[in-house]
């Protein structure tokens, strides 16, 4: 029967693919073993698929197998067939592959290790008899002096260092180092150091030494114990430390400000001379002709404080300081080490413009809003971009307002703009004063006010170009019309400004023709080539009297009707209308022709023009609203008040017509509207009865004091004729 332990060691054996190098299989076997044969010891890992071979098992190097071993064709496990002795032989080697007839390999060799496993099986009874010898011998296994050894020591080695000595024979010693170093023992107790020591790598070695018998069991006796002490040599120069990233120092910093403390490091013995480091400070040399030095270095801490020298905003310097070790005695070890140092700016820089004055600037009185006037540059000494930042204003000559300034933070552009109209009679010039200050809080003893530029602006009179009464004329007139007929008049839109000079340009048929002054529009001969529907446009240029270099002009359309087969019906007049003088900015909508049995069921579209009469032409003015009505307004400022009947010859097609219309012209009042006169009241006396009431109230009181004072007059005189004694005496109150 198959042991359990045997079968678990079965499972976690792997199985090789055929063709694979299999991997050596390790088994143990207990010696003497008393159970069954044969005895199963592992299952060999045979490839899975049947194979035509034998398996051939042999020894080591293919020689035969001559043993208790065998293995199980059908299972593929080796087996034992009798118990081992491992005193006999301790391990067997064993290979296993699978071949052919004629001795070709099919698969393997599978190398085999066989392990007997020892069992307490010598000394029946476990008991021996032995004669000991005991001799009284002088102690000789004493405690051992430490041992000072200087470190990378130019000597031959081995090289002794201490002796031991145990007083019995058959002895030998043991040597034991904690922790390991180089250290070795004869078989007369002579300890040697093999090799140099390092101080840096282990100070100290505690070295024990026992003593043991042939059979290498200790003698009853504690092991010896030895100090060995590695001197320290300057062999170790100063280490500086890592070089970080740069030290920012603010420019302006005052003398002693600290700016690093460099602490390098020597591996040697502390608090011994070849540890004792001193600094020099190497770089930077100071200026020529400058007062001390930019940094000062205290040799003995190494504190890296600011010197005397100034430095300036930006700079980046590399502090080279060299390290000694024996306190900077002749011989002693040293390291350059190094400190970046960067000068970091500060706002101790007032911004100022590049220059102080702006030549006069003349800008016209009709410059428009937004204008740009002119670009003023400042600059700022500060290497900082926030610093950098400046902020303008207008400090003086801009109460109403009128100008403003456009800049961008980050720039010392800006752009002095116009907001407001100019006028050359409520100033003509302005003297501003701009100032630029630095955004951030200004640092530094004096930073100083802002810097300011003087800009003066001239304001040019403009005279404005002459205004028409129109954008655009229309006109209509039938293709018969003869030459010399009025059109219209072409006025300015101010009576009251200069006098214009009327001309056509681009009348390319010469069908017209305007008055230079008056600004009349007439028909220079008949409209021959002319056709009805036809326009006809020309432009009418106008300049200004006194200065010809300002015109204006305007287009006038010239609409050619059919010529009426008979004489042009006129409409009955419209309602009468109301408009005010002075000119106000309303009209009268006037419509197509109304009542006419012809135009039944037909509207517009209609044109609409004023009638030939010279004064209406001069006095009004008709625009078209849409295809069935038209606006008629004043054409001048001041039209006389009264009842008005303006001709509008109306077309439609080939038909035309002449409609009155009625308009009231009356006076404005505050409010813009019509001031009319009011009827007398009933009741109510006119004014011619008004005034023969006050005038006969007047002659009716005038007679009453007259009458008063000739009664005075005549009582009095009657009084002075009387003698004196017949006037009676006053009563005394």
């Amino acid at each position: 029967m198959v042991p359990a332990w045997l079968c678990l060691l079965c499972l976690f054996i792997p199985q090789a693919f055929p063709g694979a190098q299999p991997a050596e299989v390790y088994v143990d076997v207990p010696e003497n073993y008393g159970g069954n044969f044969p005895l199963y010891l592992t299952k060999l890992p045979l490839p899975r698929k049947e194979t035509e071979g034998q398996i051939v098992l042999s020894g080591d190097s293919g020689v035969a197998a001559e043993g208790p071993f065998a293995v199980d064709p059908q299972s593929g496990f080796l087996l034992v067939t009798r118990a081992l002795d491992r005193e006999e032989q301790a391990e067997y080697q064993l290979q296993v592959t699978l071949e052919t007839e004629d001795g070709r390999v099919l698969w393997g060799p599978q190398h085999v290790l066989v392990h007997v496993k020892d069992e307490n099986d010598q000394a029946s009874g476990h008991q021996a008899t032995a004669t000991v010898d005991v001799s009284i011998v002088e102690n000789t296994w004493v405690p051992l002096d430490p041992v000072h050894l200087a470190e990378n020591l130019q000597v031959p080695y081995p090289h002794h260092i201490a002796q031991v000595h145990w007083s019995g024979g058959d002895v030998h010693y043991h040597l034991e180092s904690q922790p390991l170093g180089p250290f070795d023992v004869d078989k007369e107790g002579k300890l040697y150091v093999t090799r140099e020591l390092d101080r840096e790598a282990q100070a100290e070695y505690l070295l024990q030494v026992r003593a043991q018998n042939t059979r290498g069991e200790d003698y009853p006796a504690e092991p010896l114990e030895l100090h060995v002490v590695v001197m320290d040599e300057n062999d170790n120069m100063p280490v500086c430390p890592p070089r970080g990233p740069a030290i920012s120092i603010p420019e302006l910093s005052p003398p002693g400000t600290k700016v690093a403390k460099l602490s390098a490091e020597d591996a040697d013995a502390p608090g011994s001379p070849n540890s004792h480091v001193v600094y020099r400070l190497l770089s930077p040399e100071p200026e020529e002709g400058a007062e001390g030095r930019a940094f000062e270095l205290d040799s003995t801490s190494g504190s890296v404080t600011l010197g005397a020298a100034p430095l300036q905003a930006g700079q980046n310097i590399l502090l080279q300081v060299l390290v000694i070790d024996l306190g900077g005695a002749e011989g002693g070890l040293s390291s350059t080490c190094e400190i970046a140092v960067t000068i970091m700016d500060i706002n101790d820089h007032a911004p100022e413009f590049t220059t102080s004055q702006i030549e006069p600037l003349s800008l016209p009185e009709d410059t428009e809003p937004g204008t740009l006037v002119t670009t003023l540059m400042a600059t700022d000494a500060d290497l900082e971009p926030a610093f950098r930042l400046m902020d303008f204003a207008i400090e003086a000559g801009d109460v109403e307002g009128t100008f403003g300034l456009d800049w961008e933070p980050d720039s010392g552009r800006v752009q002095l703009r116009l907001l407001k109209n100019l006028s050359y009679e409520a100033a003509p010039s302005h003297k501003l004063v701009v100032v630029v200050r630095s955004v951030a809080e200004p640092v530094g003893p004096d930073p100083g006010p802002g810097a300011t530029v003087t800009v003066t602006v001239l304001v040019e009179r403009v005279t404005p170009p002459p205004q028409l009464d129109q954008e655009s004329y229309q006109a209509s007139v039938p293709v018969s019309t003869p030459a010399g007929s009025l059109l219209l008049t072409i006025r300015p839109s101010d009576p009251m400004s200069n006098p214009l000079r009327f001309s056509l340009v681009n009348d390319s048929e010469g069908w017209l023709c305007i008055e230079e002054v008056s600004g009349e529009v007439h028909i220079a001969r008949a409209l021959q080539g002319a056709q009805p529907g036809d326009k006809y446009t020309v432009l009418v240029e106008a300049q200004d009297a006194d200065e010809p270099t300002l015109s204006t002009s305007a287009t006038l359309v010239i609409h050619f009707l059919k010529a009426p087969s008979a004489p042009t019906p006129t409409v009955a007049p419209e309602p009468s209308r109301h408009l005010c003088t002075p000119r106000q900015d309303r009209g009268v909508v006037v419509g197509g022709p109304r009542g006419d049995p012809d135009l039944a069921g037909g509207h517009g579209p209609y044109s609409f023009a004023l009638g030939p009469n010279p004064t209406a032409q001069r006095d009004w003015r008709l625009r078209a609203l849409n295809g069935s009505h038209a606006y008629l307004t004043l054409g001048l400022h001041w039209v006389e008040p009264r009842e008005h009947v303006v001709p509008i010859v109306v077309s439609h097609h080939d038909r035309v017509w002449q409609i009155q219309v009625r308009v009231i012209v009356c006076r404005c009042n505050v409010e813009g509207q019509c001031m009319r006169k009011v009827g007398r009241m009933k009741g109510m006396p006119t004014k011619l009865s008004a005034v023969g009431i006050l005038v006969g109230t007047l002659i009716a009181i005038g007679i009453f004091l007259i009458l008063i004072f000739t009664h005075l007059t005549l009582a009095r005189k009657k009084d002075l004729d009387q003698p004196v004694d017949s006037v009676p005496l006053k009563a005394a109150v």
